[in-house]
This record gives C-alpha cells, structure tokens and sequence, in this order.
C-alpha cells in the first residue's frame, strides 16, 4: 500500500475534467426537440399546468440533460476513483463483465461495481450486478487460485446504513471513497478541484444552452402551437399515437 499523493489526486482532475465540459456541450449541441418530445412524458406537463412554449421547452430540456449529466459525471467519477486506487492499492480497471475495479487490500481481494449514488437500480438491475459479481468470482478464483474475493457495490455520494447485503457490500460516499483510497477525509478533498475553471466552462455552456432554448422554442410554436396556444392533441398524438407502417 502507497500513500495518497493530494497534489496527483489534483492534477488528474485538472487534466480530465475539461472532458466533462466537453461531452455535456457536445451532447447539447447534438440534441435534436423531437428526441427529447418523444422520450418525455405529455400527460406530466398537462398536469403541470404548462401553458407557454418556452416553459415547456426548458422543463424538457432541463430534465434530459439532469440525467445526461448525471451519466457523464459518473463516468468521470469512475475514472477518477480507479486511479486514486491505482496509486495506494495498485488497482486496475477490471475486464470483467460489469466490474469496474479489481484491487487487493489486507490479503483480501475486491471486486467493485461502481455507481454514481445509492439509489441507481431497480430490482433486475441489482440482480444483475449480483450474478456479474458471482461470474467474477467463479472466474477470478480459478484463474488466480483467489480464495477470499469480496465484491462491493460502491457509490460516490450518499449513505448506506445497512452495508452488508448479502451477497455484496454497499459502500457510499465516505465509506467508498476511504476504503479505495485509506484516506477518510478523501470525499471532501475532492470536491474543490472539481470546480477546476468550473466558471469559465459553464459560461459558454449557458451561452449555448440560451441559444438553444430560443431556436427549440419556435421549433415548438411552429410544430404544435395554434393561435399561440399548445395544441396539446397534436403534441400527445407526436409522442404517443399509434406508428403507421
């Protein structure tokens, strides 16, 4: 086991983070209103009381890219928590179906699946970490003669109580961030360099944004609005009527 080296910790962050920047830009500059129409919800905004182009517009846009940037940064995430790992543990990013990080701490072997946060699946998608987890283990104990391999569902942020879930260990926020790294301050450390030139990105992000805005807005006043109203049968029959072959 290495000490972690903070000013490394740093450095990578600089260095990778512009690509988070870059993805959520280039994924909003690809974003086309009739993709975003077709996967959201009508009946919501109806309920909502959504009564002008523009507030719908940027209710759509707002929820698509919360949950594309909630993929990317998560993605980013990974990246970062397999190399702090790789510097005290001599860990690596695991070829293994579903596994993102294999590493060996205090005699024991672990594999880990790491997700954003705590609440990031439903019931099949649990059960398919748990089998990717049995097939590593299956694997990894013949190939590697490994008597003890340990997997661990980890999260970025958040809280787990119950830690032990059976078949797998849950470790969120400062439990997963210490144990990869045996620094327990390490989920606090972190946060400042994220915001490395943060300012400077978001501008011409928002710049972008407002732009898009505006043009997806008349896209919408032209397509589904009559006399300035939202003509909601046209918008709903768009998302949901029946495809004609």
């Amino acid at each position: 086991m290495n000490q972690l080296n903070l000013d490394d910790v740093v450095t990578f962050v600089e260095l990778n983070i512009g690509d988070f920047h870059q993805r959520r830009l280039d994924s909003l500059r690809k974003l086309k209103l009739s993709t975003i129409l077709k996967r959201k919800n009508p009946y919501l905004f109806k309920a909502k009381n959504l009564l002008t182009a523009q507030d719908l517009v940027k209710l759509l846009m707002d929820s698509h890219l919360s949950s594309q940037e909630e993929t990317i940064f998560g993605e980013f995430l990974e990246k970062l928590a397999i190399h702090i790992n790789s510097k005290v543990f001599n860990g690596r990013k695991s070829s293994a179906e579903g596994i993102d990080l294999e590493f060996e701490r205090d005699n024991i072997y672990y594999i880990v699946a790491i997700k954003s946060g705590p609440n990031w699946g439903n019931s099949s998608q649990i059960k398919r970490m748990i089998d990717n987890f049995k097939k590593a283990q299956r694997i990894l104990r013949t190939s590697m003669g490994l008597s003890i391999v340990r997997p661990i569902n980890g999260c970025c942020y958040g809280q787990e109580q119950l830690v032990d879930k059976g078949d797998y260990n849950k470790l969120c926020g400062q439990d997963f961030w210490g144990f990869i790294s045996n620094n327990d301050e390490l989920y606090i450390d972190i946060i400042e360099p994220l915001g490395y030139k943060a300012h400077e990105r978001n501008k011409n992000f928002i710049e972008e944004y407002n732009k898009i805005i505006n043009i997806f807005t008349k896209q919408f006043i032209d397509d589904f609005c009559e006399e300035g109203l939202i003509d909601w049968g046209k918008l709903v029959k768009f998302n949901s009527g029946r495809k004609v072959s």
